[in-house]
């Protein structure tokens, strides 16, 4: 039998990420978007809530929650409910925390996670997009070779968020032949890497001018083969695809929700001959079509979460939950 309710964890998760989008992120989106900065203050703030700490085990520091891909993609879109740009930042740790526990060796694990539990944001980030007018994570020209004890990683991204900032960065790359994901591996690289260089000016991005996107250069960055994420077992690459287009999707249900319900208020509150234009059959049958839009979003979004947290190869349900949520949520 299908449940669409929540677990107990989801809704403390749910509420709490709704509360601080409200009187947090909301009141700031505007002020943050117009000058281009995501103040540090602010993700100190959202650092507290506990959200990238909660699936790490208690062992290591965190909060023991089951680490689910559900509880994720709620606190995405309740968090984009207030600010899509502003949520991206705060939960950008999160993009090394969960390839960790996906994949990290138990060396890593208890090397790394401790570092995300502690009472200050920890700036990490992931490095994936590459520039390419049409980005294949199949097809990336970033490449890693084994040489000795060591890998040698070179190529270029670009929209790697936070990375003015990150400590260090999880920076995807292919070993072998393009044409796969199965040939992607991940690599913790230090900001302060030989051959690293991270570009000083800032890219922008309609939408989410507040969060700190860079481009990175990688020439022969040098790294000890303790630093490719899940030792010799390396990573599942669809598996890190799949996560990254359903987190994706999520903040753009977040988004696409705000600006629903920014229009019911107004339809309501607009009067036209002498009633509220949200009376009139047209304007309530393109609200109702708006609200159906964004059930449906998440429910092939929560889909996809729930087939990563099972093991099941997600590829199918991920793929179509993005390509569902790019085209509607632009058209909301």
């Amino acid at each position: 039998m299908i449940s669409f309710g929540l677990t107990e964890e989801q809704t403390l998760v749910r509420d709490t990420a709704a509360e601080f989008a409200k009187s947090e992120l909301r009141g700031r989106a505007r002020e943050c978007d117009e000058s281009f900065e995501c103040p540090q203050e602010l993700l100190q703030r959202s650092w507290e809530l506990g959200l990238v700490s909660a699936a790490i085990p208690e062992e290591l520091g965190g909060g023991g929650m089951a680490p689910g891909h559900t509880t994720t993609v709620i606190a995405l879109e309740e968090l984009a409910y207030g600010c899509a740009s502003l949520s991206a930042a705060a939960l950008a740790p999160s993009l090394f925390v969960r390839p960790m526990l996906d994949f990290g060796t138990q060396a890593q694990q208890e090397e790394w996670l401790p570092r995300f539990a502690g009472e200050r944001f920890f700036a990490a980030t992931l490095a994936l997009q590459e520039s390419q007018v049409t980005f294949d994570a199949t097809q990336l020209r970033t490449t890693a070779e084994r040489q000795g004890d060591s890998y040698v990683i070179s190529g270029e991204k670009r929209f790697v968020p936070l990375a003015d900032r990150a400590s260090h960065i999880l920076v995807i790359a292919r070993q072998g032949e393009p044409g796969s994901l199965s040939n992607l591996s991940a690599f913790i690289v230090p900001r302060d890497a030989a051959g690293l260089s991270i570009g000083d000016t800032r890219e922008r991005s309609i939408g989410m001018q507040s969060l700190p996107w860079s481009r990175m250069a990688l020439d022969r960055v040098r790294v000890p083969t303790s630093a490719r994420l899940g030792g010799d077992a390396g990573i599942d690459g669809r598996r890190l695809i799949n996560s990254i287009r359903v987190g994706c999707a999520a903040l753009s249900i977040g988004v696409a929700r705000a600006v629903t319900e920014a229009c019911i208020d107004y339809a309501k509150e607009r009067v036209a001959f002498g009633q509220a234009i949200a009376q009139k059959q047209a304007i309530a049958f393109m609200l109702a079509d708006m609200h159906t839009e964004v059930d449906c979003m998440r429910w092939m979004v929560w889909k996809a979460a729930s087939q990563l947290e099972q093991g099941l190869d997600a590829t199918k349900a991920a793929t179509l939950a993005q390509d569902y949520v790019n085209r509607k949520a632009l058209t909301i």
